[in-house]
């Protein structure tokens, strides 16, 4: 006869305890300090941003403490920053250097990439470690042979000289991403109705594949352009007349010296406004971003 004092855990109504509600405090614990550490880095982060922005927007003989934010709103910095760095002449340079050089980055990084992420043989495994061997060797190891080749070929010092800079240091890394997209996010069964119907590999790519190439094409215009925008060196070496300054050699002027030192409300509100027009294309382009480097980086 069984004993009447212990319980049966089949009739209990009583739901039995899990294991798993030990874990729930713990588990809470960590995801709070997570976060909490993530808002710590967000607000380090927002500090020098809130500062600058606060600069800005005092006039240029307001020299009070930059850490009394926000005592005056004036927009006076920005006009003599906006006239003074002759804006629309400097922006129209950073857009025509960086949208060509956007362009070819993504047409060649696009074209070279297929081919080495489909055709498997020895080759195109050389090829792509040899676009990989470029994020080893930085541009500016090589800069002194390369403007002397330069000077050798008689090539002018224009606004596009640096194009050609920017599109060479911008292939490595844009053909691993491209590469590396395609191989895991574009399959080759999208490829057979076109292969069965005579098309050959250029139709194929340019007809199937490179419309599919959206997210990584995003990603590789805001690296790739975010980097060309604010480029200082490649311009400064390259480009010798005033008139063809992009924007941040547009800024060189508000660098003061001992006789005539820095406006720093001047120089801030100068480089908002650089950084205004990236702030804006991302704020367009960020959906495509994130999804472009995650999927391309799935395989090597």
């Amino acid at each position: 006869m069984s004993n009447p004092t212990v319980a049966n855990p089949l009739l209990s109504n009583k739901p039995a305890k899990s294991d798993e509600s030990k874990f729930k405090f713990p588990g809470l614990l960590k995801k709070t300090v997570v976060q909490l550490f993530v808002i710590a880095i967000m607000v380090l982060n927002l500090i020098p941003l809130v500062i600058v922005l606060s600069t800005s927007l005092r006039s240029p003989d307001n020299n009070t403490n930059p850490l009394d934010l926000f005592n005056e709103i004036s927009l006076n910095s920005y006009r003599i920053a906006f006239e003074k760095m002759h804006f629309g002449t400097a922006f129209m340079n950073s857009l025509v250097i960086t949208g060509i050089s956007v362009i070819m980055v993504v047409l060649f990084a696009a074209m070279a990439s297929y081919p080495m992420a489909r055709i498997q043989s020895k080759w195109s495994q050389f090829l792509y470690l040899f676009f990989l061997a470029g994020l080893v060797v930085p541009g500016q190891m090589v800069l002194i042979p390369i403007v002397q080749m330069i000077n050798g070929l008689h090539i002018p010092s224009t606004q596009y000289t640096p194009i050609l800079m920017f599109v060479t240091c911008s292939l490595p890394f844009s053909t691993f991403l491209y590469t590396g997209f395609i191989r895991s996010g574009v399959p080759v069964e999208v490829e057979e109705a076109a292969h069965i119907d005579g098309a050959g590999m250029l139709r194929r790519f340019w007809t199937v594949v490179f419309p599919l190439l959206i997210p990584v094409t995003v990603s590789v215009i805001i690296t790739q352009g975010i980097w060309i925008w604010n480029d200082y060196f490649f311009n400064m070496t390259f480009i010798s007349k005033a008139v063809q300054s992009p924007l941040p050699l547009a800024m060189l002027g508000f660098m003061g010296d001992q006789q005539n030192p820095t406006q720093w409300n001047v120089l801030f509100a100068a480089c908002i406004l650089c950084a205004l027009p990236l702030l804006v294309a991302f704020t367009f382009l960020q959906k495509y971003f994130v999804g472009g480097l995650t999927v391309g980086s799935v395989k090597g």
